[in-house]
């Protein structure tokens, strides 16, 4: 059976079954990102002190933009935007929104096999950079082997608005040396000065990509909806029902630990467009992403 807790004074959900061979733990003052994540008794997403929320964004959902927007200016329809730069040293505005909003709890569900909590975030007020509200909705659910994390977006503002969404998850491996990932591409983002796309590239078709002593921060335009991440221990599966499919890539500065992202746009994809989408006044989009834990 799985049980729900909840904890008013840190703003924390915890999901855990009676075997104790799944657990998550959810941030809701931190944008409702995935603080933790057992699997199959499997912990793959850990805490990675003493690196903070504020340097990672570990597990946050990223929109209305995933990435960087440059100097956080952009054009739509005819009319210029500047969102707050939030990384200062690459003057940049970095990984949308939502990040560091407050979620509450929408509804939970319990059973012999699986857990679910609904989340939501409202926006009433519209901001100088994007002068819209929208309802945010994500829904976490837990078998023993599987996190589905489903997103949706409506759009409650009297304008059309420009959007991407991604997340980003850090992964640990007992030897991220030898670890691999598995993806079907043969594209891949040339990235500039201060992490902004500048183009795409046609490269040789990856299958396999060794991670090795890589140091990445690497984006890549997938030809399918799944990755699979390796390591000596667990063989993880990350699918996505988007049609846009983008993987980021981020080695951060502690070992053994990888961001594997999954996206529907890239970084300045305001100003250049690639994976940018449009959601209508009161209609909403929506997109699940899915990890599957299989130990060796």
């Amino acid at each position: 059976m799985y049980h729900i807790k909840h904890n008013q004074d840190l703003h924390t959900i915890e999901i855990e079954d009676s075997k104790k061979e799944v657990y998550a733990k959810i941030n809701l003052s931190e944008g409702a990102s995935l603080l933790l994540l057992t699997l199959s008794g499997r912990q793959i997403i850990k805490d990675l002190y003493p690196l903070t929320y504020s340097n990672t964004y570990a597990s946050s959902i990223l929109f209305p933009f995933a990435n960087r927007i440059k100097d956080g200016a952009y054009t739509f329809k005819g009319q210029n935007f500047l969102f707050e730069i939030n990384q200062k040293e690459e003057n940049n505005a970095l990984h949308g929104l939502v990040y560091n909003k407050i979620f509450t709890l929408i509804d939970e569900k319990t059973t012999e096999r699986s857990a679910s909590v609904i989340l939501q975030y409202e926006e009433l007020k519209e901001s100088i950079g994007f002068p819209y509200t929208f309802i945010i909705q994500l829904e976490y659910t837990l078998t023993n082997n599987g996190l589905s994390l489903g997103v949706s977006v409506k759009n409650t503002s009297t304008k059309a608005f420009p959007f991407t969404l991604g997340w980003h998850p850090y992964f640990d491996s007992s030897s991220l040396y030898d670890s691999t990932l598995e993806f079907e591409s043969n594209k891949k983002l040339i990235i500039g000065d201060r992490n902004i796309t500048t183009g795409i590239e046609t490269i040789e078709p990856v299958s396999v990509f060794q991670i090795k002593d890589k140091q990445l921060d690497d984006c890549y335009v997938l030809d399918s909806n799944e990755i699979v991440f390796k390591t000596p221990d667990y063989e993880l599966f990350i699918k996505s029902t988007s049609q846009e499919n983008f993987l980021q890539m981020y080695t951060p500065p502690k070992a053994n630990t990888i961001a594997i992202e999954p996206t529907t746009g890239v970084s300045d994809s305001f100003n250049n467009e690639i994976g940018l989408q449009i959601l209508n006044p009161n209609e909403s989009y929506r997109l699940s992403w899915s990890v599957q834990v299989n130990n060796k």
